[in-house]
């Protein structure tokens, strides 16, 4: 597997104010550049190409929606270099009206896990509050990992994903990596 998916730890960022779309660099804890994507503005169906940098010359993971504009999307995951479909990331839509919520799937649309927000009582204040930053924990296996934290900024959306406390690697990087990166590209929209 590409050494892109070893890393503990990531820092997503996207920048919005871009008239051709959001530019998103995922970095190791280093500040490294492992991925890089630009999205389309504008568009009715999220299809985000991952790279290796900045020139888009070799695209490394895809993550597209299964339809257009949908309250519930299903985000499709697929390892380009190896043409691997890794599984998918559904969003749960009316749960998410309070609490975001998104349930991951593995290849064959079984679900292995969840993603929700921290605390209820924090998630209704983030909707009226936005410059509450956005915590969200992984469920899988009856085990709890605080995988992503927002930090507040008003003009750079910027995720950190630990998987520090899946050492077992339970969740595949590259799923993981793309649950980030839709926390940080769909989540992010709502604020």
């Amino acid at each position: 597997m590409n050494t892109t998916y070893t890393h503990t730890e990531y820092i997503i960022r996207k920048k919005v104010f871009s008239i051709m779309g959001a530019k998103l660099h995922i970095y190791d804890n280093t500040e490294q550049l492992l991925l890089y994507s630009q999205m389309k503005a504008f568009k009715l169906k999220e299809d985000i190409a991952l790279y290796t940098d900045e020139s888009m010359n070799k695209e490394l993971l895809r993550i597209k929606a299964r339809s257009v504009v949908d309250f519930s999307a299903t985000y499709d995951v697929h390892d380009t270099e190896t043409g691997e479909h890794i599984g998918a990331l559904r969003r749960k839509g009316l749960k998410s009206i309070l609490k975001d919520e998104w349930m991951i799937l593995d290849r064959h649309d079984q679900e292995i896990g969840k993603i929700k927000e921290d605390s209820t009582a924090m998630a209704l204040l983030r909707r009226f509050i936005s410059i509450i930053p956005q915590k969200y924990n992984i469920e899988m296996d009856d085990t709890t990992i605080p995988a992503f934290k927002q930090n507040f900024n008003p003009f750079v959306t910027k995720i950190i994903a630990d998987f520090s406390e899946d050492p077992k690697g339970m969740l595949d990087r590259r799923l993981g990596l793309a649950a980030g990166i839709l926390l940080c590209a769909i989540e992010g929209k709502q604020n």
